[in-house]
């Protein structure tokens, strides 16, 4: 009998940025990706809990929807965890007791929209989507947060601490501009 071999390599076109204008297209594809977050927080005990993330994502074309939808689950579950409760503290976080993720109840509901616009230099159209679905939901969550507290929180997690003093900062402005 013969062998049978075969080599092969995907190089797509791509062009590194100029260092004068900024431009270029430095990667194959591009993935874009829009979440909204609703929010409840209690300014009294600065506790936080997302009831909703809406998520839409330009998957190129889904292959297997519900792998892909399963894909946004898990990078907003991620991204609930950073914007939420993730803190690594030298000294301090010694073990995963002291390191906090998300459990199953600490996740909203989420509606995932698959926006599908195949790509053509994509294995049947597709696109990857695990990366974009973790990165807008912190920024969704602090968006939403801000929006509810009146003041934003620069520093993540919003954990009880910050959002209990960002609660204050509003309370000071809103007495301040009163007092006008």
């Amino acid at each position: 009998g013969s062998s049978l071999r075969f080599e092969g390599a995907f190089d797509p076109e791509t062009a590194p940025l100029d260092p004068e204008t900024g431009q270029g297209v430095p990667y194959a594809t591009y993935a874009y990706a829009c979440h909204v977050a609703l929010v409840e927080a209690d300014v009294a005990t600065g506790e936080v809990r997302v009831e909703k993330i809406i998520a839409a994502h330009d998957v190129g074309k889904a292959i297997y929807p519900e792998s892909v939808r399963g894909q946004i689950y898990g990078g907003v579950a991620m991204g609930v965890g950073f914007a939420l409760m993730e803190e690594y503290v030298p000294g301090e976080t010694e073990s995963m007791n002291d390191y906090h993720i998300p459990t199953c109840v600490d996740m909203p509901r989420v509606e995932a929209i698959l926006v599908e616009c195949p790509e053509p230099t994509g294995p049947f159209g597709a696109k990857g989507v695990g990366e974009p679905a973790l990165i807008p939901t912190a920024p969704a969550i602090l968006n939403a947060l801000s929006d509810a507290l009146g003041e934003r929180i620069y520093r993540l997690p919003a954990n009880l601490e910050r959002v209990l003093e960002a609660g204050a900062r509003a309370r000071r402005l809103i007495l301040k501009e009163a007092k006008r």
